[in-house]
């Protein structure tokens, strides 16, 4: 007794569908996983342009595979109906590959402080990018499966792979330039090689060049066996989702505001703290402001890491009682009744804890 085609596949094909299944598990598990730092994110004010693309890839992709799925399982789906939809899914990638590039532009643009040849270099790749990827969508055809086998696209010439070159060399470029940025911050926070990658994210970075390079090497060194064989794209599905899954945590990464890109993480832990420009700092990282009514009044340790804790003697009241009877000589019928005091706790990346509390 014969099995029927949906289920009697070749190998290849059959190892194409199960990890196929393992795609739509990945692309289900991140979005449920994400969904509460997705609202937190939301919730924020303003639009910049990386919540509006992490909004935009967060719908986008588990949409997209979800019906690439639906013709990739359903055996009532006719080869005829193949015909009318097989570019659905290159068109679509494109789509989301666009996206996810998009981030790492803007994002290394941010880190390298909105220096020009770096973001020529970035556009550059984009455009080239986006052209290459529009030119080859052209060049797919629907794999003659036979019916009840799915629908799947595959390309006409191997050439079609530069698909694929495009988007790796831009990633290659953006993993490249966030390794370097930082290991140039070496030399101003010097910091294990964990805790570094953990900071800026390093191992997003790597782990699209890894799952981008790997699709390559399908698409240009594996030999199908026929015209049936699904061997070169068995890794397509996994390479955007991947992709657009490290995408949305290097946006989520970022600390502090997203407007222009957010900054280097190294950034807004050497500047401290904006509310105030004056401010009593100890060894411990507390900047305390004191603020009178109108007049704001500030106290600093210079060089407080050359000596000991013990070696400051900070007479915080009688500089305050000194202020106060200033401002009262100057207007005695607005006299300050009282003192506030602001603790800015910024936390280092070497506390474990990323984020800045106040």
């Amino acid at each position: 007794m014969s099995l029927p085609a949906s289920l009697d596949l070749s190998a290849h094909l059959s190892a194409h569908k199960y990890f196929f299944v393992c795609t739509l598990t990945v692309a289900a598990w991140d979005t449920l996983v994400l969904s509460p730092r997705t609202w937190r994110l939301m919730k924020t004010q303003g639009w910049p342009a990386l919540k509006l693309l992490f909004s935009f890839l967060r719908v986008f992709m588990p949409v997209e595979f979800t019906i690439v799925a639906v013709a990739f399982f359903d055996t009532q789906w006719s080869q005829a109906t193949c015909q009318k939809f097989y570019l659905f899914e290159p068109i679509c990638t494109a789509i989301l590959l666009a996206a996810t590039s998009a981030v790492h532009i803007i994002r290394i643009h941010a880190i390298y402080d909105k220096k020009r040849p770096v973001l020529y270099l970035m556009g550059g790749l984009y455009a080239l990018q986006v052209i290459v990827t529009g030119i080859a969508c052209a060049f797919y055809l629907s794999v003659p499966l036979r019916e009840g086998q799915g629908c799947i696209a595959g390309p006409r010439y191997n050439w079609v792979g530069i698909y694929w070159i495009a988007p790796t060399l831009l990633y290659t470029a953006s993993f490249g330039l966030a390794l370097m940025r930082s290991l140039n911050s070496l030399k101003d926070k010097p910091l294990s090689p964990w805790k570094l990658m953990l900071r800026d994210g390093l191992n997003l970075y790597g782990a699209i060049w890894l799952v981008n390079m790997t699709n390559m090497l399908f698409w240009f060194i594996t030999t199908p066996t026929d015209d049936q064989d699904t061997i070169k794209t068995i890794v397509t599905s996994m390479a955007a989702v991947l992709t657009t899954s490290m995408t949305l945590r290097i946006i989520l990464s970022v600390r502090g505001t997203l407007e222009y890109g957010g900054s280097f993480a190294l950034s807004s832990a050497l500047t401290g703290s904006s509310r105030s420009t004056h401010v009593i700092s100890t060894r411990s990282g507390l900047q305390t402001q004191l603020s009178m009514h109108n007049a704001t009044h500030t106290y600093t340790l210079d060089h407080m890491h050359s000596k000991p804790e013990g070696e400051y003697d900070i007479d915080i009241t009688s500089s305050v009682n000194e202020t106060k009877g200033r401002l009262y000589e100057a207007n005695p019928k607005e006299t300050p009744l009282g003192v506030k005091v602001t603790v800015d706790q910024e936390v280092g990346y070497d506390d474990d804890t990323p984020f800045h509390a106040k």
